[in-house]
C-alpha cells in the first residue's frame, strides 16, 4: 500500500478507542520515514532524471508533520507538537512550497495553503504566537495572490480562515507587557510548581485522572479548526509543558513506542466540536470503556443551555433540560429558541441522566453552560466519586458581554489571574506585576488545598480526586473563582457565582474568611480592593 493512502487510512480510523489505529500509524511513519531518506539520499538523481520539485519535497515534510500532529490528537503527548512544528518549520525556512504560484495549477496552492492553517494549529496550541502573526500574514498574501490569479469558488472560506484565526489571536481579555510594551506569551499549561504540593498527613485518594472529553458547543463562540476558544483553554489546563523529543526521524522508533506505550504524562483527550448525541455517546462510551483500573473520566461540557419545556410533574435527571448536542441543522443564535413550547423533550439535549450509567467509574464533570444548574440534581447511585463544578448560569451587566471569547468560568479554570484581571477591570498588565501576583495566586493555591483538606465535613469526593495535580488544580482554581465572585461588589444575584455537587461547605471554603483575607490582598497589590466587599460574610 503506498504512502497516500496509508495517510489516508490512518486519517479514515474512527478517533475513539486507543488501540486499533496504532499499527496504522506504525506503518505509515514508517514509509514516510523511508520516503523521507530516499529523497535525501538521492536528492540529485531525483532532481536530474526526474524532476522532482521542491514542493513535492515541502509534501512528504508536510505529511509528516501531519502524521506528528495526529499523534499528538490521539495520545495527548505534547512533544509531538514540537516534532510536528520542527517539520512544519523547516518546510517554511527552505522555501519548500516558494515555487507552487509560479505553477498554474489552483490545486497545488490550495496543498500550501492547507499547510500554513495546519501550522498556524500548531503554532496556537504550543503558544508561538510571534510565529503565528507572521503565518497570518503570510497566508493573507497567499490568499491574496490565490483568488487573484485564479477564479475560485472557496475563496470566501479562505478569507474566513484569516478573520477566526484573528479573533482566536485577540480572544485573551488582558495584555501583559514587557517594558517595551511587546506582548508577553504566557502559557497555562501545568508546571511543575503549578498545582499545590500534598503536605505530609493530607489523606487524600489516589485516582489518577486518564480520559477527558472536551465538548464545544457554543453558539457564536470564536473557533479555528475545530477548536473553540474554551475547549482550548480545556485542553491546555490538562498538559504539562511539552519537552522536546529527540528526532525521530533518523530511527523510526515512534513505531516501537505506538506499539509499546510509555507512562502518559498527559489524561487522554477526545476533543469534540459540535458533535451530535450519538456521537458523544460513541465517544463516552469508548472512554469509559478503556478506562484503566484506579483512573479518572473527565467530561467538560461548554455548550448552549437547554431549558425545561414547562411545568413537570416529577423532578427526575430529565426534567431540569441540560446543554445543546448539534441537532445536524442550523440553529438560530441565542439560547431562547430551545425553550421549546410542547410537550416532549428536546431530543438534542445531554440531559444529566444521560450520564448516569458512566458513574459505575469515578466521574470528574464541568459544566459551563447558561444551564448548567440542571447538573446539580445528580444522584450518586454507584458510590463512585463523582463531583460536579458548575459555572454561574448569568453574569452580571456592569462586565461586558466576553461570551463570544470564551466563558469567564473556563477563563478562571485555565488562568485564574487573567480571570481575576478581567473582573477587576484591568486589560493590560505590566511583566514584573504579573509575576508577583501569580506568585502570591501560588500561595493563595496552597491555602486551598489546605481547606479542602482540612474540612470536617466536605464530601469525600472531592478528596477522592484531590491525589490528581490536574483535578487539585482545577478544585483549587473553582474555590478560588467562586469566593472572588461571591466578594465582588458586581456579583450579587445566586445565578452569578458558580455550584457544585455535591455542595461544598461555603463557610469553610468559598466564604473562608482567611482567603477572603488573601483575595482582599491580590486586589490591593492591583489596587482594585474598591471593587470587593472587605467582609463579604456581613453582607448576606
Amino acid at each position: 500500500m503506498d504512502a497516500p493512502t496509508l495517510q489516508r487510512n490512518f486519517g479514515d480510523l474512527p478517533q475513539y478507542g486507543q488501540k486499533q489505529w496504532q499499527s496504522y500509524f506504525g506503518r505509515t511513519f514508517d514509509v514516510y520515514t523511508k520516503l523521507w531518506k530516499f529523497q535525501q539520499q538521492h536528492r540529485q538523481v531525483l532532481d536530474n532524471r526526474y524532476g522532482l520539485k521542491r514542493w513535492q519535497i515541502g509534501e512528504i515534510a508536510s505529511k509528516i508533520g501531519q502524521l506528528y500532529y495526529h499523534y499528538y490528537l490521539r495520545t495527548s503527548e505534547t512533544s509531538y507538537l514540537n516534532e510536528a512544528f520542527s517539520f512544519y518549520s523547516a518546510i517554511r525556512q527552505r522555501s519548500y512550497y516558494s515555487q507552487v504560484n509560479k505553477e498554474d495549477r489552483p490545486e497545488l496552492v490550495v496543498k500550501k495553503l492547507r499547510y500554513y492553517a495546519r501550522f498556524i494549529v500548531v503554532c496556537l496550541l504550543l503558544n508561538k504566537m510571534d510565529v503565528v502573526k507572521d503565518l497570518v500574514k503570510e497566508l493573507s498574501d497567499e490568499i491574496e495572490d490565490y483568488t487573484h490569479r485564479f477564479n475560485t469558488e472557496d475563496q470566501v472560506e479562505w478569507n474566513l480562515v484569516l478573520q477566526e484565526v484573528a479573533a482566536f489571536i485577540e480572544a485573551d481579555p488582558v495584555m501583559v507587557l514587557n517594558d517595551d510594551n511587546t506582548i508577553v506569551i504566557t502559557s497555562n499549561r501545568l508546571t511543575e510548581t503549578g498545582a499545590p504540593l500534598l503536605e505530609q498527613g493530607m489523606i487524600v485518594g489516589q485516582l489518577s485522572l486518564a480520559d477527558a472529553l472536551i465538548i464545544g458547543n457554543c453558539n457564536n463562540q470564536v473557533k479555528f479548526s475545530e477548536l473553540t476558544v474554551d475547549m482550548f483553554r480545556m485542553l491546555q489546563a490538562l498538559e504539562r509543558e511539552p519537552m522536546n523529543l529527540a528526532s525521530q526521524m533518523n530511527k523510526p522508533g515512534i513505531q516501537e513506542s505506538a506499539d509499546k506505550p510509555t507512562r502518559r504524562e498527559n489524561p487522554h483527550k477526545y476533543l469534540l466540536y459540535k458533535p451530535t448525541f450519538s456521537q458523544l455517546y460513541t465517544f463516552l462510551a469508548a472512554s469509559f470503556k478503556e478506562l484503566p483500573a484506579n483512573s479518572v473520566l473527565l467530561i467538560y461540557l461548554s455548550a448552549t443551555g437547554v431549558f425545561p419545556t414547562g411545568r413537570s410533574d416529577g423532578e427526575g435527571p430529565y426534567d431540569f433540560g441540560g446543554v445543546l448536542t448539534n441537532s445536524n441543522r442550523d440553529i438560530i443564535n441565542g439560547d431562547a429558541i430551545h425553550k421549546r413550547n410542547q410537550s416532549h423533550k428536546e431530543m438534542h439535549c445531554l440531559h444529566p441522566g444521560d450520564l448516569y450509567p458512566f458513574t459505575r467509574k469515578p466521574l470528574f464533570i464541568i459544566v459551563d453552560s447558561s444551564n448548567s444548574v440542571a447538573y446539580k440534581n445528580f444522584t450518586n447511585l454507584f458510590g463512585q466519586p463523582l463531583v460536579c463544578l458548575l459555572s454561574p448560569t448569568t453574569y452580571p451587566k456592569a462586565l461586558q458581554d466576553q461570551s463570544q471569547r470564551g466563558s469567564l468560568f473556563t477563563l478562571f479554570l485555565n488562568n485564574p489571574l487573567m480571570a481575576f484581571l478581567f473582573v477587576s477591570g484591568l486589560s493590560s498588565m505590566r511583566r514584573g506585576l504579573w509575576e508577583k501576583c501569580q506568585e502570591y495566586l501560588r500561595k493563595i493555591n496552597r491555602d486551598i488545598a489546605q481547606l479542602l483538606t482540612h474540612s470536617r465535613s466536605i464530601d469525600q469526593a472531592f478528596l477522592q480526586f484531590f491525589g490528581d495535580e490536574f483535578l487539585r488544580l482545577l478544585l483549587t482554581r473553582f474555590v478560588f473563582c467562586s469566593a472572588t465572585m461571591r466578594m465582588h461588589k458586581a456579583f450579587r444575584e445566586t445565578r452569578n457565582y458558580p455550584e457544585s455537587y455535591p455542595q461544598l461547605p461555603r463557610d469553610e471554603t468559598v466564604e473562608n474568611p482567611h482567603l477572603q483575607k488573601h483575595i482582599l490582598e491580590l486586589a490591593s497589590i492591583l489596587d482594585v480592593r474598591n471593587i470587593f466587599f472587605e467582609n463579604s460574610m456581613d453582607d448576606y
